[in-house]
């Protein structure tokens, strides 16, 4: 999973960024890299406009938690 994520320079947190859909928020993640490459420009945008480091990073563990059934 690749995943754009936000240090916060006012308490040192991070998070996901999330951009405007048509009024929805959508969190910028991707499960490849063509889906990372097309959240560039708007990563780069919410950067600039909010003077954020924004960093792009790759998880490659997968470690199940819970898991649902019907």
């Amino acid at each position: 999973m690749y995943a754009y994520v936000v240090l916060d320079p006012e308490d040192d947190t991070e998070g996901i960024p999330a951009w405007d859909a048509g009024g929805v928020a959508m969190p910028m993640v991707g499960a490849d890299m063509k889906m990372a490459e097309r959240l560039k420009p708007m990563a780069l945008a919410i950067a600039k406009r909010s003077g954020a480091k924004i960093t792009l990073c790759r998880f490659e563990v997968r470690t199940e938690l819970e898991t649902f059934e019907p």
